[in-house]
């Protein structure tokens, strides 16, 4: 079987290595026998969005992000809308997150349109207010996610879309309602960076079975050793006073 992997915008959207997850993704994979292909997403590309597993995006500063949006409002953003409806696992970090929901206010007014595959809008209070930065430890699904986060912008969850998980410690989506991150369906946005996959093992496998499930319904993967994923994990939770639950 041959995982194809779609990276959208990997010159642009590519901070605190977040390039990292599209290398876990294709170890992982690669480790149980699966033939991988990396599929590069820049600007103009949207014709190689066809018959993608996996798409990933990672963060950006505001310039960059500015000219993603450009790019994603016309048919790179329509074709991501309609992968992601059909069941495409997508993951999208930081800035591409908030460019997944609707719009994205900056520091500087500017308003940066998303495509709204999540239920949410970002705004950034202003240059004078204090960045969410820091480690950060995520409840989800009865066990935890940790990252980093370091983001000026605000976002709010709409009643359309679910977080991802609520913060034991940081900051999330806006360091106020607890929640951090957003899920719809097969599609799933965070502000961990760090890298987030190679330190949260069980949600990198995640991905992977939808993806492949896809293919192959009912579909498992064979376990790895997973004992310095894990280490990683429980170090990163050490840190800022947690233990692995």
């Amino acid at each position: 079987m041959k995982l194809r992997l779609g990276h959208l915008y990997p010159e642009l959207m590519n901070i605190y290595a977040d390039r990292g997850n599209v290398e876990c993704l294709s170890r992982r994979a690669q480790w149980r026998g699966l033939d991988v292909e990396v599929v590069p997403l820049g600007a103009g590309a949207a014709e190689s969005l066809h018959d993608l597993d996996i798409i990933l995006i990672g963060g950006g500063q505001d310039r960059q992000q500015g000219a993603a949006s450009r790019d994603l409002a016309g048919a790179m953003g329509a074709r991501l809308k309609d992968a992601v409806a059909e069941g495409t696992p997508l993951l999208a970090v930081c800035g591409g997150y908030q460019l997944m929901g609707h719009r994205y206010v900056a520091a500087d007014g500017a308003v940066l349109e998303g495509l709204g595959i999540f239920d949410l809008e970002t705004k950034h209070p202003g240059p004078r207010s204090k960045r969410c930065i820091g480690d950060i430890a995520v409840r989800w699904e009865g066990a935890t996610i940790v990252g980093f986060e370091n983001h000026g912008g605000r976002t709010y969850l709409g009643a359309g879309t679910e977080p991802l998980g609520r913060v034991l410690s940081g900051h999330g989506n806006n360091s106020e309602d607890g929640a951090e991150g957003a899920r719809t369906g097969t599609a799933f946005g965070t502000y961990l960076h760090g890298s987030l996959l190679p330190k949260n093992p069980h949600f990198a496998d995640r991905l992977l079975e939808m993806a492949l499930r896809r293919r192959e319904p009912g579909f498992r993967l064979d376990p790895l050793d997973d004992r310095e994923e894990w280490a990683a994990h429980s170090a990163a939770l050490r840190k800022i006073g947690l233990r692995k639950g």
